[in-house]
């Protein structure tokens, strides 16, 4: 039997529960995604949609939905469109925060959210708000923060008012964690990520932690300098709260309890039986084996703060 290799893995998605998949599809495809694949599971009443960057100039064009980084995952529960109290948990607000925002990165950031905002969506943060110019947020359909930044230059916003969203990028998906080294080895260790660049901003007491997989072929065979992480996708970044590591009783919201909204992240892996007995033999926390359940193909591990990590294969 083959084995695994932790340099073959890729940061394969991001999945978020939403109300509406129409409103939520339309919104993904404004910023120039496609859904490549959708699953429907009508006897448990629910839907999967997968959207990325598919079009010519795409990092991974035409590949399949499970050989790639920077898909999105959307889940929709069936009747939840019609259903005028449900709303998803954005994990931003007290006392359920924990998954904090998907990120596009862009051409022109100026011209990308103006184009976003005459579509009529609304900003958690303007490019004008605040202090920082060269990032803003956009909120989806169910208010989910989507980070908006640039990919070249990015510290100069400009007067551009031209933006193609062929050259855009699913960069990186934001999680709290309560403590980074904790943290940081398990996606480190366990998972085979390299860390990236690391944003240490002590006056306000927090620091960002960006991760990825080189991968053995494509653009990317070297790791990217600070100015370049922009210009790739599917990256994890782990934002650490100094302190709260030595707080006993502090966690953050996995997602996945009430209130839902936020479901897992995703790593799609070489051989899905050897990886699993991998993350066994490291003694790795589990939500789901691979033998546990109807469902053979997929295993849920448990990272250090209990994000729900999938892990499926790549060759689904």
């Amino acid at each position: 039997m083959a084995e695994t290799n932790t340099n073959n893995y890729k940061f394969n998605h991001t999945m978020i529960r939403v109300k509406d998949p129409k409103a939520s599809v339309k919104f993904y495809e404004l910023l120039g995604m496609s859904v490549i694949k959708k699953l429907e599971f009508p006897d448990n009443k629910f839907d999967l949609y997968f959207l990325a960057y598919d079009g010519p100039t795409a990092r991974s064009h035409g590949a399949s939905p499970m050989d790639r980084e920077g898909v999105i995952e959307l889940t929709h529960n069936y009747g939840t469109e019609n259903d005028d109290n449900f709303q998803v948990n954005n994990g931003n607000k007290e006392p359920h925060r924990g998954f904090g925002h998907t990120c596009i990165s862009v051409d022109n950031i100026q011209a990308a959210c103006q184009r976003i905002e005459d579509a009529g969506y609304k900003f958690q943060k303007k490019l004008t708000d605040g202090r920082m110019r060269n990032i803003a947020f956009a909120l989806d359909p169910d208010g989910y923060w989507v980070e908006i930044i640039g990919q070249n230059d990015w510290q100069k916003t400009g007067d551009v008012k031209e933006t193609d969203v062929g050259t855009y990028r699913m960069n990186h998906t934001m999680l709290r964690v309560k403590d980074a080294a904790k943290s940081l080895k398990f996606y480190q260790d366990i998972c085979g990520m390299q860390l990236f660049r690391t944003v240490e901003n002590k006056e306000a007491g927090f620091n960002l932690y960006f991760l990825g997989y080189l991968g053995n072929k494509g653009p990317h065979t070297e790791p990217p300098s600070d100015t370049q992480t922009a210009e790739r996708e599917g990256l994890l970044e782990l934002t650490w709260n100094y302190g709260t590591e030595n707080e006993a009783d502090f966690k953050y919201h996995n997602g996945n309890d009430e209130p839902q909204g936020f479901g897992h992240i995703c790593i799609s892996v070489d051989n899905l039986e050897q990886a699993c007995q991998r993350f066994e033999d490291l003694q790795c926390n589990w939500k789901k084996r691979l033998t546990d359940g109807r469902m053979k193909n997929v295993a849920f591990l448990l990272d250090p703060d209990g994000y729900w990590v999938e892990i499926v294969a790549q060759k689904f």
